[in-house]
């Protein structure tokens, strides 16, 4: 049985978006399984002068629970991009995917390359990787730990995948 919700949290820049994409095209060739990206991006402003707040999300995170939700509803698996960066974020989305077979999944990779990859972007706020880092939550109990710096989008979407056999 497929997982219908995976999770991936991780700090600004740790490669969640590009792993959401690998993952996705992996569960379509290799499970024949539609997921769809469900990314907090999508729901905030980002620039590059305009830092990202704990409230902002959590403002807004009831909007990407519900988008995960209406997805399911009409049969598609959801990936969620996110940045969790707080105990009440956390259990909002808990709550609202109560209902859902949910795989949670740490992306990590070191502080210095967060950084550097920051820098390329043009969408973020400097500093944010750093703090994204310092404050994800959970830190711990994940289903599985990915780090992007050691791993190709395409080996950790293929760890993600064996965790569903």
């Amino acid at each position: 049985m497929s997982l219908n919700v995976i999770l991936l949290n991780g700090a600004s820049s740790s490669g969640k978006s590009t792993l959401a994409r690998a993952l996705r095209q992996r569960m379509r060739d290799t499970k024949r399984e539609e997921y769809r990206v469900v990314s907090i991006d999508d729901f905030l402003d980002m620039t590059v002068h305009q830092p990202v707040y704990e409230d902002d999300v959590f403002e807004i995170s009831h909007l990407l629970c519900q988008k995960a939700l209406d997805i399911l509803n009409a049969g598609d698996g959801a990936i969620i991009d996110h940045v969790i960066t707080s105990e009440r974020i956390y259990e909002q989305l808990m709550e609202a995917l109560k209902d859902c077979a949910l795989i949670t999944v740490q992306v990590t990779c070191p502080l210095s390359e967060l950084e550097k990859r920051e820098k390329k972007r043009v969408d973020r706020s400097i500093g944010s990787a750093k703090a994204s880092c310092a404050y994800l939550y959970p830190q711990k109990g994940y289903d599985l730990t990915l780090n992007t710096l050691e791993m190709s989008p395409e080996e950790c979407s293929e760890k993600i995948c064996a965790l569903l056999d």
